[in-house]
């Protein structure tokens, strides 16, 4: 993949408050989770054109998810939330990430009106960049086809981007991201996102045992929908601009309590207070299932070979792509 340098300065904000000297740019347009290679595909047609052009080019998602709004009793797990994805908006070389707020009203618009209000009224836009199963609208009867035609009628391009598929032959998609990381295939994961993928916490307070035994940990306590498979990794963590490699375990923690899933890290060669510390974690390699152990000589044992190994997949780990690296550099 080409790597794309990151435009300054960039934009993150909400439609009604899109600035004059950014309409009439091209549109990427779709709920965008994950950034993955399809999504990726769509951005760089977006590029083009607007390049082509001499124009801004921005992404307009919808957030919260819309499963969130509709089926609140399945949250969705999301692989990029909106500040991650703006993360990766930025790295990838496009001007902003512009957020449309998903309600259940403006899901009743008709496709007419999400074209009059928000591609013509908001943005002016210039032209319109979707994959091939984009829909919008009342009960999404807004079809790439009809958006050619609104196209065609209000005065802007729409180029619409088919399916991406890997090198077996299947499409990705942000499900088989998800289903790769339930079974902590990480790699597999950054197969079909083109970059290694990560996620945000807050370091918080735990049981404070891990320094008790040599091994003290940043505990980021996850969501319900976090959907990473429980397990030993090896990490990276960007804390304050530097990038520090570490193991973590994820999951109950059978040995001692089976409580509430946290997520572990121990930093290799660190020393420091990161409580209240905002964290971005990238899991590289799933290393070995979380197990209950005897007692805590026989778990100390068997961090210190986690570690030795952790440490040698680490060094050994080159970015997937110009993407990654940007990310690892950000």
């Amino acid at each position: 993949m080409t790597e794309h340098p990151v435009r300054k300065p960039f934009l993150t904000g909400l439609v009604e408050d899109l600035p004059a000297d950014l309409r009439g740019a091209v549109v990427a347009i779709g709920n965008f989770d994950g950034m993955h290679r399809g999504h990726q595909a769509v951005l760089a047609a977006a590029l083009a054109q607007a390049e082509a052009a001499g124009v801004p080019c921005l992404m307009l998602t919808f957030e919260p998810h819309p499963r969130s709004v509709f089926q609140p009793d399945q949250p969705v797990f999301r692989l990029t939330p909106p500040a991650a994805k703006a993360r990766l908006t930025a790295a990838f070389g496009l001007d902003g990430m512009i957020v449309n707020a998903f309600t259940r009203e403006f899901a009743a618009e008709s496709p007419a009106q999400f074209v009059e209000e928000v591609i013509v009224g908001s943005f002016a836009a210039r032209h319109v960049v979707v994959g091939w199963d984009f829909h919008y609208g009342h009960r999404r009867s807004g079809t790439v086809d009809s958006l050619q035609a609104a196209g065609a009628a209000a005065g802007f391009g729409v180029t619409v981007v088919g399916p991406f598929e890997d090198e077996g032959g299947a499409v990705v998609s942000s499900s088989r991201v998800r289903a790769a990381l339930a079974a902590g295939d990480v790699g597999g994961a950054a197969g079909l996102l083109g970059y290694r993928w990560f996620f945000d916490g807050t370091v918080a307070h735990g049981d404070k045992r891990g320094r008790t035994i040599g091994y003290p940990t940043a505990n980021i306590r996850t969501a319900p929908d976090f959907g990473l498979a429980h397990g030993i990794y090896a990490v990276f963590v960007q804390l304050d601009g530097a990038r520090l490699p570490g193991v973590a375990s994820f999951g109950r923690r059978p040995t001692f309590d089976n409580g509430a899933p946290v997520f572990e890290t121990f930093l290799f060669d660190f020393a420091g207070d990161l409580y209240g510390k905002a964290l971005q974690v990238t899991p590289v390699s799933y290393l070995r299932p979380e197990l209950k152990f005897d007692g805590v000589d026989a778990l100390v044992a068997q961090m210190d070979r986690d570690s030795a190994e952790a440490r040698a997949v680490l060094a050994a780990t080159t970015p997937v792509s110009g993407l990654d690296l940007a990310l690892a550099d950000a």
